[in-house]
Order: C-alpha cells, then sequence, then structure tokens
C-alpha cells in the first residue's frame, strides 16, 4: 500500500529566512516554500505549547493551592522559602508557556509570522526550562517533607539529570547521529 500524502522537506532547528531546506533532517520530495516551512513551524509550536501548558498549569495551580490547605501555617523556614520559589518558578514557566498565543494575538496580520514563530520557538524554550526548575523544586519541597533532608536532594539531582538526559541530551545526540549520517559516503 502506497502512502497518499505529498513528501514535503522537514527541517530541524532554525531556518534562515528565506533559505530552502537542507541538512541531515530533509526528506526527500518536493521542496518546501518558505510560507509552507513557517505555517508548519508555527502548527508545531502550537501543539508543543498545547502539552506544555497543559502540565504547567496543573502543577501550578496545585502550587497555588497549596498555601490554602489547613497544615501550610505549620510551614517554616527553608520549606517556606523553597515554596515561594517554587510558585514564582510556576507562574514564570507559565508566563513563557503562554507568551506564543499572546505574541501571536499581538502580531496577527502584520505579516510578521516568521518573527512570530521564532519569538514563539524562544519562549517555548524558556518555559521548557522553567518547567523543569519548577518540577525540581516541587519535588524537593515535597521530599523535603516525607524523606530525610539529606535524601531529598540527592533524590531531586538524580531526578534533574534525567530531565537534562531526556529533554537536552538525547536530543543533541540524536541530531549528531543524523548528521554523522548525512554526512558519510553512503549517506544511509
Amino acid at each position: 500500500m502506497t502512502s497518499t500524502l505529498p513528501h514535503r522537506s522537514v527541517t530541524a532547528g532554525p531556518a534562515r529566512r528565506g533559505a530552502p531546506p537542507s541538512g541531515p533532517f530533509v526528506e526527500s520530495g518536493p521542496p518546501e516554500g518558505a510560507r509552507e516551512r513557517v505555517n508548519r513551524r508555527w502548527a508545531e509550536i502550537l501543539q508543543e505549547t498545547r502539552v506544555a501548558q497543559t502540565g504547567g498549569q496543573i502543577l501550578f495551580g496545585l502550587l497555588l493551592s497549596i498555601a490554602f490547605s489547613s497544615q501550610f501555617h505549620t510551614v517554616t523556614g527553608f520549606d517556606r522559602v523553597l515554596y515561594v520559589v517554587t510558585l514564582v518558578l510556576g507562574a514564570s514557566s507559565t508566563a513563557a508557556l503562554i507568551a506564543p498565543v499572546a505574541i501571536h494575538r499581538c502580531l496577527c496580520g502584520l505579516r510578521l509570522k516568521h518573527e512570530v514563530v521564532e519569538a514563539a520557538g524562544r519562549m517555548m524554550a524558556c518555559g521548557i526550562v522553567l518547567l523543569a526548575l519548577t518540577i525540581g523544586s516541587t519535588l524537593l519541597l515535597i521530599l523535603d517533607v516525607v524523606m530525610p533532608r539529606l535524601l531529598a536532594p540527592v533524590v531531586v539531582a538524580t531526578v534533574m539529570l534525567w530531565f537534562c538526559l531526556c529533554w537536552y541530551v538525547l536530543p543533541v545526540r540524536l541530531r549528531r547521529r543524523a548528521a554523522a549520517r548525512a554526512q558519510s559516503p553512503h549517506g544511509v
């Protein structure tokens, strides 16, 4: 069975404005035009935003509710400061992850889609980093209550290392492998 979907070029990372797609992530088929590329990238950012926003907003909502729990008044010292830091990180990640929508709304119709896509991509990257930090500090806040004080930071550091491996090291490794494969004489 053959696919009836048209093939198009797929590039990763920021492309130069108006430049034809190139590099290890280009599939065979007719080249993607500049307008098609920016529209595809915008659609991808919107989809990524939906996933990240949902998790970030749920976590932020949970953090907001903690202050109104009956036992919050017993929290003192380190845990209170950590809660404030975590809450600020959660608010910051939520703002960064919602920013692509606000940017688009403010610039809609001005023929600045390329600039909107670039800014939205940067805000998404910032929001994802802030979300990881929010998750790490939330985990520390909870584990500091339920585990011995010296063990909680070790567990959180291990989890944050896992985040780095999943969200940064793996994509970089895959990108380098694809680039090396594209540069090899066999191209496979």
